[in-house]
């Protein structure tokens, strides 16, 4: 089975416009949050954000006609992250296929996945091949699930590079509603919330005969939590342990040194991580490090997979995380996805 490797990264938060900034503003422990115009806690509350700076975001390219605030947000999210990826390895024909991550939660008129991939090929002057490209809804592991459909096609040979990322943005009114009325909104009076974020992150795939490689990426393993956020079912933090037996199941790895988790302030996330590190705490160095950057630019959703990845990848290769690192992400709806990252 052929190797799939990192050879571009691009990133957009609010902590950085750029893969290199973001991962610096990390690595100091920056955050960016700020109060909004948006009332939470039923209007007597200003809801904090985490948002990417309007001037720091291009313009929109595409006609305007029939997108919501949200999608003309997203594509603007995602152009210059997209783009930083494909120049960072040099790119030359044919056009690369993307694997896409979108949000989750829906707003009052659904995303129509396919229109928004036209849309965003334009908006990134036909960077990518959109007729071949895939996006799907599934979270905060939805990034680290289209690498599975990525690495598909890698090793079957139907394509030798291949776009994958994550674009969400919750700075919507319908969206905040919903996370207020479920409770989840961190202020004041709920400590147990998490603060929403916005940004995008693409990284570029291959195999190591691509170009020049940044990273090694194993096989991703997938899992489900039946007991999600919004299940009758009791939360045992099964699907999270599950994705990590099969991980280290498939193949010999030294101890891992690094964590990366999608982790966003909220407790609920905690026990999954408690249970999966137990069962499994032989594969782990004694002095392994987790990292939850939500603390810093807060819950990014869909582009949370690609964001940790594109973190570690940068931290091994300038010496200060070290490897291996494992990342993984937890949807709300359940999906688990887990790798590792090597250098």
């Amino acid at each position: 089975m052929a190797e799939i490797v990192v050879l571009g990264i691009g990133l957009m938060t609010p902590v950085g416009l750029s893969a290199a900034e973001t991962a610096a503003s990390v690595r100091a422990g920056t955050t960016r949050f700020t109060q909004t115009n948006f009332r939470g806690v039923r209007g007597l509350e200003p809801v904090s954000l985490a948002e990417v700076p309007d001037d720091g975001l291009p313009d929109l390219a595409v006609e305007e006609n029939g997108l919501t605030s949200r999608e003309m947000r997203l594509l603007r999210l995602a152009t210059l992250p997209l783009l930083e990826a494909l120049k960072a390895a040099g790119t030359s024909p044919p056009k690369p296929p993307l694997m896409l991550a979108l949000p989750e939660i829906e707003t009052l008129k659904p995303l129509d996945a396919a229109k928004f991939l036209t849309r965003l090929a334009k908006q990134t002057g036909d960077a990518f091949d959109p007729t071949t490209s895939r996006a799907t809804q599934r979270g905060r592991a939805g990034g680290l699930l289209a690498i599975q459909e990525a690495a598909k096609l890698l090793q079957s040979g139907t394509a030798g590079r291949i776009l994958v990322g994550g674009v969400d943005t919750f700075r919507d009114l319908f969206v905040l509603g919903l996370l207020e009325k479920h409770k989840r909104l961190k202020s004041s009076w709920n400590a147990d919330g998490f603060i929403p974020g916005e940004g995008a992150a693409f990284l570029l795939l291959g195999t190591p005969k691509s170009g020049q490689t940044l990273a090694k990426l194993s096989a991703i393993a997938e899992g489900k939590e039946e007991g999600h956020l919004f299940s009758a079912q009791p939360y045992k933090g099964e699907g999270l342990a599950g994705a990590c037996e099969k991980l280290l199941a498939a193949e010999p790895l030294p101890p891992i040194q690094e964590i990366y988790s999608s982790m966003n302030g909220e407790s609920h996330w905690a026990k999954e991580w408690g249970v999966a590190y137990l069962r499994h705490s032989k594969a782990f160095s004694p002095d392994a490090r987790i990292h939850h950057p939500a603390d810093c630019f807060g819950d990014l959703g869909a582009a949370c997979g690609p964001v940790l990845i594109g973190l570690a990848t940068l931290g091994m290769k300038q010496g200060y995380r070290r490897s291996p690192c494992l990342v993984y992400a937890s949807s709300d709806q359940g999906p688990r996805a887990v790798l590792t990252a090597t250098v």
